[in-house]
């Protein structure tokens, strides 16, 4: 009779202990939380909301929930929740002067604006036989021989290229012939400010703070889609695969930064939707690297990064299995990927909170350049010698692709120019904002110094084009190869035309044309006005090596000769 009420007793006053859970205090916070890799999503969503959290955003198909809750005590409510695999903050907070992202990145495809009084603009001419006025100064265009390659497979229109950028300007006259705005998603809002009240992409231009499908508020996304597949139609630049479909997936800020929760969602919707090829020509933010467990990073901070490890690598293999060919940018930061340098600029939101990070190569991963199933891309120059900046190594490389190279062919008039970078789409709203053209549609001074070119359109629409270059314009020469691939040996897959990831992989690689090692094979780009820390030695073969992986893509190569590369 007294072990009954002793036990009732003894449950009784556990009962508040097991449901005493850490205080939640503090200002509103975004989180990411990853549900538990063969658990249901919904007893995630569950646990997020019983920890007091808000969900806004969730990718079922990765698990991925993006969730509001207080700064403190959310995420050790879910600590313990079998549901879960994790609650990470997906923005730092910290003190942060006014900065806009990537600023070594601007500084790299932008190079020609640093240097001013040192380019020099092109003379117009006519464009080759059978391509667009502007073609003329596409040598990217011509290195991949893609003017060869349309003759025999200029794409197929039921192929489409995903973009996952900083948006695409559908109305531009290159682009629009080619955009498909049905399929068009944008995953962002925008960020006026961060958490201190610093600038990050400005007042929104749009209300509610979503950008329509076919707007880029950034410049970079148009750039790599007018590579890729900007139209032969009598104006302008053609594309490397001028007839196959543009998908604007935009994953990136105005301001240029990329996060987890978007990245994540482009390329499952890729995926779901029957997307045949995706260029990714970014890092997802804010860590350069994500480690699993940095001695540098607070807990916390090695929490959220081995999510983003966990959820890119679920996308990427999701995307996989499901058709899409994936191309990412190798990077700039002059850096051997298989020994990696410390990493000094993140976390690199919000500025002010970066760190000094050793990084280790086996527990340390920049995404998704290094994720799973990804094709990644050097860049070189009209000389084809390696980009000063591009990233290398045997480790990650797959192929390389014309990336510009503005300090090429020193020692001659062509060193530092203008031609020497990669011309493309240039939305006429970054134009106007960047003064390189004025409320009335003319190239300013400054833009005539850039390079900044214009093309009227046979129905008065008017198209202009921008110098860039980087490892981000040298993955949408591959993904145009690729998107010819498919259109050349596609056929019905997963109800719908397409092709194996892995066959398209196999027929760009194996059809890329191959570059040696330079000799000797240690470049110090000394004489190009850069320090020791851009000194590169090219390791490997000729078949494949650290500079030029499989060697440069081909495209009249791979629609030519690459059925016996397919396999």
């Amino acid at each position: 009779m007294l072990t009954a009420p002793l036990l009732g007793g003894l449950l009784t006053m556990a009962a508040p202990a097991a449901a005493a859970q850490p205080e939640l205090s503090g200002p509103a916070t975004e989180y990411t939380v990853l549900a538990a890799e063969g658990q249901p999503v919904a007893a995630a969503v569950e646990a997020v909301r019983d920890a007091g959290g808000t969900v806004r955003t969730v990718n079922r198909a990765v698990g991925l929930i993006t969730a509001t809750a207080p700064a403190n005590g959310f995420a050790a409510r879910l600590a313990d929740d079998a549901a879960v695999d994790g609650a990470g903050r997906a923005r730092p907070i910290g003190a942060a002067p006014q900065q806009r992202r990537a600023v070594s990145d601007d500084a790299v495809e932008r190079e020609n604006r640093h240097v001013p009084g040192t380019s020099r603009r092109p003379a117009a001419k006519a464009g080759p036989a059978g391509g667009d006025p502007l073609d003329e100064h596409l040598w990217g265009l011509k290195s991949v021989r893609s003017d060869l390659a349309r003759t025999v497979q200029p794409g197929d229109r039921r192929v489409t290229v995903g973009v996952i950028d900083t948006g695409v300007d559908g109305s531009h006259p290159d682009i629009k012939p080619n955009f498909d705005a049905a399929l068009s998603r944008n995953f962002v809002r925008d960020i006026p400010a961060d958490p201190n009240g610093n600038e990050v992409d400005g007042p929104c231009e749009f209300r509610g703070c979503v950008d329509p499908a076919d707007h880029d508020g950034n410049g970079h996304g148009t750039h790599v889609a007018g590579t890729i597949a900007a139209a032969a139609n009598g104006t302008g630049i053609s594309g490397v695969a001028p007839n196959v479909r543009l998908v604007n997936l935009r994953a990136g800020q105005d301001s240029g930064y990329f996060f987890l929760q978007p990245s994540v969602d482009a390329i499952t919707y890729a995926a779901d939707h029957g997307i045949d090829v995706i260029n990714m020509s970014f890092y997802i933010d804010p860590w350069l690297y994500n480690c699993v467990a940095n001695e540098a990073d607070s807990a916390e901070q090695q929490q959220a990064q081995r999510i983003t490890i966990a959820a890119v690598h679920r996308a990427l293999s999701y995307a996989h299995r499901k058709g899409v060919t994936q191309v990412v940018a190798l990077g700039n930061q002059h850096t051997d990927l298989g020994a990696p340098q410390p990493d000094s600029g993140s976390p690199n939101y919000p500025a002010g909170n970066e760190h000094e990070r050793t990084i280790d190569n086996d527990t340390c991963l920049s995404l998704p350049t290094e994720g799973a199933h990804t094709i990644a891309v050097s860049a070189f120059g009209p000389s084809q010698a390696k980009a000063d900046y591009s990233n290398y190594g045997e480790e990650q490389i797959s192929v390389s692709a014309p990336g510009g190279f503005y300090r090429d062919f020193f020692g001659t008039d062509w060193f530092r120019t203008n031609e020497n970078m990669i011309l493309s789409a240039y939305p006429r709203n970054i134009a106007v904002a960047e003064g390189n053209v004025d409320a009335k549609g003319r190239i300013t001074p400054q833009g005539r110094e850039l390079g900044v070119l214009r093309a009227s359109a046979a129905d008065g629409t008017v198209g202009y084009y921008q110098y860039l270059q980087g490892t981000s314009m040298a993955a949408p020469h591959a993904s145009g190869v690729a998107a010819l691939i498919v259109s050349q040996y596609g056929g019905q897959r997963l109800g719908d035309f397409g092709m194996s990831p892995d066959a398209v992989e196999r027929v760009l690689l194996g059809t890329a044309a191959e570059i040696a090692c330079p000799v000797p094979a240690t470049v110090d780009y000394l004489d190009e006005g850069r320090d020791e820390s851009f000194t590169a030695t090219c390791t490997g073969t000729e078949e494949f090596n650290g500079f030029y992986g499989h060697g440069a893509v081909d495209a009249y190569a791979a629609v030519t000769a690459g059925r016996q590369s397919r396999g």
